[in-house]
């Protein structure tokens, strides 16, 4: 089946959404913990990714506030620090409960079966049930005009994983973890490792 700019831009919302959210294929599963006012608020995020090592950064797409309140990112702004959190495999229906739209004053984190974790004095709330947990210090957002959204930009402070799940060389074990992936906006998959390879070097010789 092919799609041209055209033909994608008539399908329906929910089906040209479905498609183009599910096209790069499949993404880590994350909830991304701040608070704000004692009231703490957890979201899931499909849009984490690596921005460098030297510092260490880290980055998630914001979608457009329009008339959705974001709190996330409020909380963010507010207090100048957030948490990612893996999604644990026997926690995927608990976390996709928090991508529903909650008011400011309810905590994800009752509601949807989490417990708070607060770590080393970090002023955001940890995934107590999560493997693989981060604490970042927010650095900026930057905009993205095209469509509205932000790229919002943390530096890591904090990280806690077993000590059995990383490698001498410093790799993460995912699998062992059993940290989530996603596609789309609601498919969720189970991360199996399928090989490893040294680092590449072109060699003509």
């Amino acid at each position: 089946m092919y799609f041209n700019k055209q033909e994608i831009e008539k399908l329906e919302r929910i089906k040209r959404l479905n498609i183009i959210n599910s096209i790069a294929g499949i993404r880590p599963a994350n909830l991304i913990g701040t608070s704000k006012n004692n009231t703490s608020n957890l979201a899931i995020f499909s849009s984490v990714m690596h921005l460098g090592s030297s510092p260490a950064l880290m980055g998630f797409i914001l979608r457009p506030e329009g008339d959705v309140k974001r709190n996330t990112y409020d909380n963010i702004k507010a207090n100048g620090v957030f948490t990612i959190n893996h999604v644990p495999l026997n926690k995927i229906s608990n976390s996709h409960a928090t991508s529903a739209k909650f008011p400011e004053s309810v905590s994800e984190f009752k509601h949807c079966g989490f417990k708070e974790q607060w770590l080393d004095t970090f002023d955001a709330p940890f995934v107590k049930e999560s493997p693989l947990k981060i604490g970042l210090s927010y650095i900026q957002s930057i905009p993205i005009e095209i469509n509205n959204t932000s790229l919002i930009v943390g530096q890591v402070e904090h990280l806690f994983v077993a000590k059995d799940k990383i490698s001498e060389e410093g790799y993460i074990d995912l699998e062992s973890t059993n940290s989530t992936g996603v596609s789309g906006l609601n498919s969720y998959y189970q991360l199996k490792k399928v090989n490893s390879f040294p680092f590449a070097r072109f060699n003509d010789s």
